[in-house]
């Protein structure tokens, strides 16, 4: 373990005892659900040593120890972004810091584009798969083999006992998913044309600004995995109008509340 996890860690540890079973890291239009579980106790990231800060619109930037149902749940009410200026390592850390913790799942939730045609503007797709290729890996640089192994197997990144879970919670609550491939760029600006008909040749589904950093650090520290995208808006030429951040912040939070109801009752269902 690195000096940083180490002393992070023992900050945590000394401001609370909470061993979570899972991780949540809410993106846009769920920060919400954190505030809303029992028995919550609160860290803020500005409080943690060498711990990177949000920025972005909506991320508190905290640590929410909860219970939903019988679950402990650790949340990162507020994740941190490349086009923010920080490392994929520096990404990578929250995950690993979750895992000391005790949690052994991670669900990872975000806001991203609709490439594929019948992934429309509040609709949630479980991520199957995704496109790493053009963001630096979090595994870069010397392996921490306390962490995990230099070369992890990525054939399974995406737990499908997990996402049974979530499509069951689906059903249970009559909401609709559907599934898909998830691909990552830098941002922040939104993509292109071009870019978006290279993702769609490329096999992606759906495009974000996060997520895959956060899974392959999961997988490499042995976390099992799952992902829910929340469709936000159709991705740059499919339709003939700009993309804006506000047109994605108001389709998240239209459909907080059956996102939130998902999260809720998949947790559960773990």
């Amino acid at each position: 373990m690195n000096n940083i996890l180490r002393e992070q860690i023992s900050f945590i540890r000394s401001k609370t005892d909470f061993i979570p079973d899972t991780a949540v890291i809410l993106g846009s239009g769920l920060g919400a659900l954190a505030d809303e579980t029992q028995n919550t106790e609160i860290i803020n990231y500005s409080e943690i040593p060498e711990f990177p800060i949000s920025t972005a619109p909506e991320h508190k930037g905290r640590f929410v120890f909860g219970r939903i149902g019988d679950k402990n749940v650790v949340f990162m009410q507020g994740r941190v972004h490349l086009y923010e200026g920080y490392s994929s390592q520096q990404i990578a850390n929250p995950i690993r810091l979750m895992k000391l913790m005790g949690a052994k799942q991670l669900l990872i939730t975000n806001a991203s584009g609709g490439i594929r045609k019948d992934l429309a503007p509040g609709d949630f797709m479980i991520i199957e798969d995704h496109i790493s290729c053009f963001v630096p890996s979090p595994l870069i640089g010397k392996n921490d083999d306390s962490i995990g192994t230099r070369f992890p197997d990525m054939s399974k990144a995406y737990s499908k006992r997990l996402s049974k879970a979530i499509e069951q919670a689906a059903l249970n609550n009559g909401i609709t998913v559907k599934k898909g491939v998830y691909l990552q760029l830098r941002g922040p600006q939104f993509e292109t044309p071009a870019e978006i008909k290279m993702c769609s040749n490329l096999g992606a589904d759906a495009v974000g600004m996060s997520t895959a950093i956060e899974a392959i650090a999961g997988v490499h520290c042995g976390l099992e995995v799952c992902g829910i995208s929340c469709i936000t808006n159709y991705a740059c030429g499919i339709l003939d109008t700009p993309l804006s951040g506000s047109d994605v912040t108001e389709t998240a939070n239209r459909v907080s509340n059956d996102f939130k109801v998902l999260i809720k009752e998949s947790v559960k269902g773990f």
